[in-house]
């Protein structure tokens, strides 16, 4: 049984699930309502609940889906348990990726709630970087540095650990040098990787508090690792991030995307304007941006200099290199005489 009432441009259906039954309500919810998150999230509605009756606001396609959701999750409960991995199952069979990429343009805004504070896109292509997050299971944000990718991606993973929607978190960059040869770099295998990774670590740290980063990397929850680390893994109920992208190969970026289990998220940053592989390595990351733009599920954020939110010199910088770059100057100038 159900009712609709019009708010504004929104819809508010009042939906009764049959029989009554706890037991197969918490079912349906899951732990700390995690399943109802996750449907307010893919789907861009709004859920509550007084036991057995549900109240659902969003748009008219989105409110529909949900409604289907959840009267079909409810007839699951009858015969099993629901996980992250069956509830994505099913939004996938009702047609949920066809209904993010219709929302793509119109997305609503996402707020990021950490112990630190709200974080939230200040830019066009940000809200839509983290809108895009919350709804597909892969996920591309391109772009030059300072505009965002690497923290708000971030900034989401800890906010999935947080509400339990994942059970860990796995950050992931190339241990390729940036243009230098570093040479013999002493120490056990963590003291040498994480010079590479200490950006990923930085951004936890200011969400999250060293002390408490430490003791979730002792208990495994969250994960720093070189990408070469990933091969032969399934990953599932994670938040993985690969950061630094554009120096992947093309077979890291391939075995990289298909670790990628249920109930999980991936997010992939990286600047195609700074690659440091081989010259005649091509970029896993550029290939990837082909090969995948027409694949349902995956989402492609652009970032540009406008949406730098370093300080300003840097948008300037970026600016200035992205002109050079399109005069096609193949000769860096030549310096400035000493003056005498």
């Amino acid at each position: 049984m159900s009712a609709v009432q019009k708010v504004g441009e929104l819809a508010v259906k009042t939906l009764v699930l049959t029989p009554e039954d706890n037991e197969r309500l918490a079912n349906l919810c899951g732990p700390f309502d995690q399943h109802l998150r996750m449907l307010e999230l893919r789907l861009g509605v709004q859920l509550r609940n007084r036991g057995h009756i549900f109240e659902v606001t969003g748009a008219d396609a989105p409110l529909q889906l949900a409604e289907r959701a959840l009267l079909a999750m409810y007839e699951s409960t009858e015969s099993e348990v629901l996980d992250n991995a069956r509830v994505h199952l099913l939004l996938a069979e009702l047609g949920a990726e066809r209904l993010d990429e219709q929302q793509s343009e119109a997305a609503q805004e996402v707020l990021i709630k950490t112990r630190r504070g709200t974080i939230r896109g200040r830019t066009g292509n940000q809200r839509r970087y983290l809108h895009a997050i919350a709804t597909h299971d892969i996920n591309f944000g391109v772009g030059p540095a300072g505009t965002g990718k690497t923290y708000l991606a971030v900034a989401s993973a800890v906010e999935a650990l947080e509400t339990q929607r994942v059970q860990r978190l796995i950050l992931v960059r190339p241990a390729v040098e940036a243009g230098e040869k570093l040479g013999f770099l002493p120490g056990d295998l963590a003291q040498k990787v994480d010079p590479y990774l200490r950006p990923l670590y930085d951004a936890l740290y200011e969400m999250l508090g060293l002390e408490r980063v430490g003791k979730l990397i002792e208990r495994n929850v969250i994960e720093v690792a070189p990408l070469a680390y990933m091969r032969g893994r399934t990953l599932n109920d994670a938040y993985i991030i690969l950061d630094e992208a554009q120096n992947t190969t093309i077979e890291q970026m391939k075995m990289f995307l298909t670790r990628i289990g249920f109930g999980s998220t991936a997010v992939v940053t990286g600047d195609v304007t700074q690659i440091d592989l081989p010259r005649k390595s091509m970029s896993g990351l550029r290939q990837a941006i082909e090969v995948l733009k027409e694949v349902q599920g995956v989402s492609f954020t652009f970032f540009q200099s406008g949406d730098v939110v370093r300080h300003p010199i840097v948008q300037k910088v970026v600016q200035a290199y992205a002109r050079f770059e399109q005069q096609g100057e193949s000769k860096p100038a030549e310096p400035p005489a000493a003056s005498s």
